[in-house]
Parts: structure tokens; sequence; C-alpha cells
């Protein structure tokens, strides 16, 4: 669905090609969905880092004349949603300092849960900060390490870190990158042949930025690693020793793009397994199935081939909404989802419909599609949903609600249906969940629909009144 949930970013790493930015650039392009608040790159030509952010959508910030004056072959990029710190150009990443381990830039997907102790204590120690986003904090890290060398300071910043995170840094001659022990967000690697047979390097959020690249998906940076992209190749090393894996299982649900390779497994397969899981668990007497676009449409056709009922994409979602729009002085009732999905009246005009989406988290935009469904001519509305309710909110990269806005936090399944008008509703089990996605090892974190968070949480509340604050 839309307006639900949102990731803090998606990232991307080049090394070694004659135009990186570009190639940046189009990696940030097939990751816009995973943030459209700002976005950056930075490169180097091997003598000082070249940067370039702004607010706004990935093709109207990176022009031509803009990629221009990022010249080099090797750059990192960042498109973000705000999780961490105010929605400002000040917290556009990449950040890039001088410090004294040379010119260095980072971008960050995740969430780091002890910043602000981190933060509190680097300012006693003179540390001057200029942006509100967590992801400053690393650099500050790597500045004050008594380590001499840069991968060495690294490895000093990220064992201090808690919490979820994928890096990417960006140095005058290499390209270094690092996940969390946790696995929490992915961060994949690939690779391109460019003339005379020489490789580049590419890392990013999702492997479909692969595809639009030409580069071929290799494997993931494994939980715990950092990996070093530099003149004498690449070199792989595990910084922290091995901890019990809490990979998003969100990024299978609704994050990722469906045509990805995520934590090593196809999202398409994993949703269209949700649904088939959700049709057999959460049957109904009815006439046609229709997804909640974008992301309820793998799930959809799943549960149309397991049920026997056809699949028929009766809401279409207006994919070309600016960041701003002018709303009607006059309020037109449910204007927001009018502005985004329109009905094929068509098609749902006397028919008992099975409406297939991937969350409810408050109920409200829920409601307000079973509404419209309801007033394009549908009979019945059967809502049936690809994962366990939402009871606890994220605090691994993920701008979920506070728990008191969670509708399946303090609400029966019984009480939600009326509240969103539905005939019916189904959730999908945790159980289900775990065999949709392949979890036979237990490596994922189901914490926003258990309430059982896989790290030491270093100031819970906190971090939910940042939270409140953001709201």
């Amino acid at each position: 669905m839309f307006d639900k949930f949102h990731e803090e970013c998606g990232v991307v790493a080049i090394y070694g090609h004659p135009e990186a930015a570009k190639l940046a650039y189009l990696g940030l392009y097939a990751l816009q969905h995973r943030g459209q608040e700002s976005a950056g790159i930075c490169t180097t030509d091997g003598a000082q880092i070249y940067s370039h952010k702004s607010m706004g959508h990935v093709a109207d910030i990176f022009t031509s004349p803009v990629l221009a004056t990022l010249p080099g072959g090797l750059a990192i990029g960042h498109t973000r949603y705000s999780t961490a710190g105010d929605t400002v150009l000040l917290n556009a990443q990449p950040f890039s300092v001088a410090c004294n381990k040379g010119r260095v830039a980072v971008a960050h997907n995740g969430n780091i849960t002890n910043a602000s102790e981190l933060r509190t204590d680097l300012e006693r120690r003179g540390a001057i900060f200029q942006a509100s986003s967590d992801t400053e904090v690393i650099l500050h890290l790597l500045a004050h390490s008594s380590e001499r060398t840069l991968a060495g300071s690294l490895r000093d910043a990220l064992l201090q870190l808690e919490g979820a995170f994928s890096l990417v840094f960006l140095a005058q001659d290499r390209v270094i990158v690092a996940r969390d022990p946790h696995g929490f967000r992915p961060l994949a690697v690939g690779e391109m042949e460019i003339s005379g047979g020489r490789k580049c390097y590419a890392f990013a959020s999702e492997t479909c930025a692969f595809d639009l690249l030409g580069a071929v998906y290799l494997n993931e940076v494994e939980p715990g690693e950092m990996i070093i992209a530099g003149p004498e190749g690449i070199t792989r090393e595990r910084y922290a020793p091995e901890q019990p894996r809490a990979q998003c299982v969100f990024e299978q649900v609704y994050f990722s793009r469906p045509d990805s390779v995520v934590f090593g497994r196809s999202v398409e397969e994993s949703r269209e397994n949700l649904g088939r899981l959700l049709a057999r668990e959460c049957p109904a007497d009815a006439d046609l199935v229709v997804p909640v676009p974008d992301s309820g449409v793998a799930a959809a056709i799943g549960y149309s081939a397991e049920s026997g009922l056809p699949f028929r994409p009766a809401l279409i979602r207006n994919h070309y909404m600016g960041r701003t729009f002018i709303e009607p002085s006059q309020a037109i009732r449910d204007f927001g989802v009018k502005l985004k999905l329109n009905p094929v009246r068509h098609l749902l005009q006397g028919q008992r419909v099975v409406l297939v989406d991937d969350s409810i988290v408050r109920g409200t935009t829920s409601r307000k599609i079973v509404r419209m469904v309801r007033q394009a001519g549908a009979r019945e509305v059967h809502l049936r949903v690809s994962c366990p309710p939402t009871v606890s909110p994220c605090f691994y990269g993920v701008d979920t609600p506070t728990r008191s806005e969670l509708i399946g936090y303090d609400h029966s399944v019984e009480e939600i249906r009326r509240f969103v008008e539905a005939d019916s509703l189904g959730y999908l089990s945790l159980g289900s969940l775990r065999k949709a996605v392949g979890d036979d090892k237990h490596e994922y974190c189901y914490a926003c629909y258990t309430g059982d968070y896989p790290t030491d949480l270093v100031n819970i509340e906190e971090l939910i009144s940042a939270r409140q604050k953001k709201r």
C-alpha cells in the first residue's frame, strides 16, 4: 500500500567505472521507492571528493549538467526517507568530511539505536554536529578513533554502533561497505566488466539497481562483514563476531521491489507465497481477487492462483503524483486516497471482492479503500492481509507509528474489521509468514508483529519520544 511504512533509504556504491556518477544516479533511480525525500551522490577522482545533494526525487535532482560536476571513477549515493533526524537538506546524505583519516563520505540505511548516547559522549569530547541525523555520529567516531588506517578506524567505529546499518563509505581511492552483525537491512554485491576486461564493482540495497546498471549480482554483504574495494582489489573481512541474524521480514512483505533478490531470496516468490498461504488460511466466498497496488499485487496473484478466484486489477494507482498538490478548499471525502487510487467500476459492479493488501497500520487508509470499492458497486468487500497484525513500532530503520497509533496493538481482528468496514477480515499467521519467506533457520526479525526485539534497545523511552516528536 502507500503512506504507511517508510524505510529510511536506499544506498548505492560504485568502484572502478569512468562514469561512476552516472551509474550511481541510475542505481538511485532504481531505488527511488526506498525514499522520496532527498537524494545525494559523492564521487572522487582520486584527488578530492565532489558532492551534490538536494531535496526531491532522483531524476529531478541529477540532471546532465549536475552529473557533469561529479567526476571520477568511484561514487556513493543515497536516497532518503527520514526515520532519524528532521526533514531538511542538512540531513540529506551522503555526509562528507575532511578529517585526520583524509576525505571521507558516508551514506547509511538503517537506524543507530544508541546514537543519542554516542552523540552526547562525542559532544563532551569536543565534537561539533551539523545535522540531527544519526549517520553523522559514524563520521565523528571515525575521526576520533586512535587507529591509524581508515579501515582500522572504521572497524573501531562500527563496533561501537548498535541497531541496524548498511553503510557505504567513499575515500579518495577506495569504497568500503559494511553491514551490522544482525543483518537487519539488505546490501548486495555486484560486478560488471568494462573496456579492457577490467571489473567494476557495485553495491546496492536491492538487486533491481544492478539490472539497470547491467551488473551481475554476486552475493550479499554478510552480516558483520566489511568489504573494501581499492587499488589492491576486493578484500572481505568479518569485523564483528557472528550474531543471530535478524533480517527485516518487511523487506520481503512490502519495502523491496518484487523484481529484486533480497537476503538471497526472490521478493516476488516470497509475496506470491504469502498470498497462497493467505488463501488457505483465510478463504472467502467471493467472485474475484483485487490487489491494493502496488505492494499487494504479488500476494493477490498468489491468493488468486491458490483459491481459483480470478485476479482483477480493479484499483488503478496514479504513479505520477508530484510531491505537492492543490487540495480543494471544500473537503472532498477521502481526497488523499482518491488522488492515488481510482476504482474500475466495470470490474467491481455487483461483485463480492477479496481485497488483498500487505498490512493495516492505523486502519484509516484501509477504511477509505474499502469504502471506495463499495461505492464503486462492490456487493461485499473481504479484506485479506498478507502478514500478521502490526503490534509494535520498529526501531531499526522503519518509520512506523508509535504503539498507541497501531490499530493491531490493542484491537481484536473483529474490532479492526468493524473499523475498516469490511464484510470480513483475515490476517496471515506468523507461522505462515515464516514459511512464505523460507525462514527455516529463524534468520528474520518479526518484532513489528511480536514485540520481541532482537537487540537490547539502549533507550527505548527516548526512541519512542523521538518518534512522537516527528509526528
